[in-house]
C-alpha cells in the first residue's frame, strides 16, 4: 500500500486498473451522495439516464454521425495544409510563411468565424472550414517543433550517405519521423472534438452534438447536458485510444 503514495514508484498493469476503478467508484458514490437532496448542483443519475433514453429518441446516433463526419473531414484538411506549411519551413523562402501561419492561433476563435461566414455560405463547408483553419495554426506549430527537435546526427548521418538536401527533407523528415505526425494529430484531435461542439452549436443547421447541446442548454435540462458531455468525453477517448493504438501497430520499433 505504501508504494502507491510513493512518487515514481512503479506498478503493475494490474495495480493501474485497480486504482482507476476504486476512483471511478468513489467518483460514483461522491455522485449519488452529492444529488440525493432536494437542492443539488449537479443532475441525479436518474436524471442523467432519463436524458440518455430521450437524446436516443431524438435522433442521438445520427447527430454523433454528423460530428465525427464533421470531425474527421477537418482534421485530414488541416493535416494535408499543415504538412505542407511544416515542410516548406525547412526551404528558406517560405520558411517566414510557415512562421506566420503558426502565430494565426493567437486569433479569437469568434473574429475568425465571422469573416469566413461573410465568404462561405452553407452551414456543412463553413463548419468544416472554421476548425481547418483553426487547428492548421496548432497542427503547423506542433509539426514544426518536431522538425526541430530532430538530432543534428541524423542529418550527419544522410549526408554521409551522399545524400542530397532533397532527400535529406524526404527521409530525415517526412519519412523519418510519420511516427511522430501521428502521435500530433492524436495530441491535435482533442483540440478538434473540443471546438467541434462550439462550431457546431454556432453554426446548428447541420446539426451534431453541439446543436443538442445548445438546445438542452435553452430549455435548462441538465440531465441531458451531462449525458452528452459523457458522450462527447467518451467518443473522444475512443478516437484517442484508437489513432495510438494504430500508430503503435504501424510504427513498432517507435521510441515515442
Amino acid at each position: 500500500m505504501k508504494k502507491y503514495f510513493t512518487p515514481f514508484e512503479k506498478i503493475s498493469k494490474s495495480q493501474k486498473t485497480i486504482i482507476l476503478i476504486s476512483w471511478l467508484v468513489l467518483l460514483i458514490i461522491i455522485w449519488f451522495v452529492t444529488t440525493s437532496g432536494e437542492k443539488h448542483l449537479f443532475p441525479s443519475p436518474n436524471q442523467v439516464l432519463t436524458g440518455f433514453k430521450e437524446l436516443y429518441k431524438e435522433g442521438l446516433v445520427v447527430h454523433i454521425f454528423n460530428s465525427l463526419q464533421l470531425c474527421f473531414i477537418s482534421i485530414i484538411l488541416a493535416t494535408i495544409i499543415s504538412l505542407f506549411f511544416a515542410y516548406a519551413w525547412s526551404i528558406p523562402v517560405l520558411k517566414s510563411i510557415s512562421e506566420f501561419v503558426t502565430k494565426f492561433r493567437f486569433l479569437p476563435f469568434t473574429g475568425l468565424s465571422f469573416y469566413i461566414t461573410m465568404v462561405i455560405h452553407e452551414a456543412r463547408t463553413m463548419q468544416v472550414w472554421i476548425l481547418v483553419i483553426f487547428l492548421t495554426t496548432f497542427l503547423t506549430t506542433s509539426l514544426i517543433a518536431v522538425i526541430k527537435d530532430i538530432p543534428q546526427e541524423e542529418f550527419d548521418h544522410a549526408k554521409m550517405l551522399k545524400c542530397n538536401r532533397w532527400e535529406v527533407l524526404w527521409q530525415v523528415i517526412i519519412l523519418g519521423r510519420l511516427d511522430y505526425v501521428i502521435d500530433v494529430i492524436r495530441q491535435n484531435l482533442a483540440i478538434t472534438w473540443m471546438m467541434l461542439v462550439t462550431v457546431e452549436s454556432i453554426v446548428v443547421a447541420s446539426g451534431g452534438l453541439g446543436f443538442l447541446i445548445k438546445n438542452s442548454d435553452k430549455f435548462m435540462n441538465t440531465g441531458r447536458i451531462i449525458a452528452l458531455q459523457i458522450i462527447i468525453l467518451l467518443i473522444g477517448l475512443g478516437l484517442d485510444a484508437g489513432i495510438n493504438f494504430l500508430r503503435k501497430a504501424i510504427f513498432r520499433y517507435s521510441k515515442i
